[in-house]
């Protein structure tokens, strides 16, 4: 399955509530999804670049326990768009789901 589509929804959906370094973002997403979804630095880090390219997340350093750590959060352009990608999933899900439920009955 091509879990790598979604991963630009998540990390936007793990930042609506708070800013966080990138361990972070793959840790939370890790244990909301009960492991299912474990996404390692050579996919996450490249996605977190790109979303900050288009300015939906800015990056931004703070200091933690004594190391500089990279932390991002939303823009306000992020948050829109991340309410209008989430629509969209719940649609696409909604879809593939009643397509699947036919194909068994």
């Amino acid at each position: 399955m091509n879990l790598k589509g979604s991963l630009p929804l998540l990390i936007l959906h793990t930042l609506s509530d708070s800013p966080k370094h990138g361990y972070r973002i793959a840790k939370d997403i890790k244990a909301q999804s009960q492991g299912v979804l474990d996404f390692k630095e050579g996919t996450l880090y490249p996605t977190l670049h790109s979303l900050e390219k288009q300015e939906l997340i800015e990056a931004y350093s703070e200091v933690e326990n004594g190391r500089e750590r990279r932390y991002y959060r939303l823009t306000d352009t992020g948050r829109a768009a991340f309410e209008q990608d989430l629509q969209e999933w719940e649609r696409y899900a909604n879809a593939v789901s009643m397509v699947l439920k036919g194909a068994s009955s």
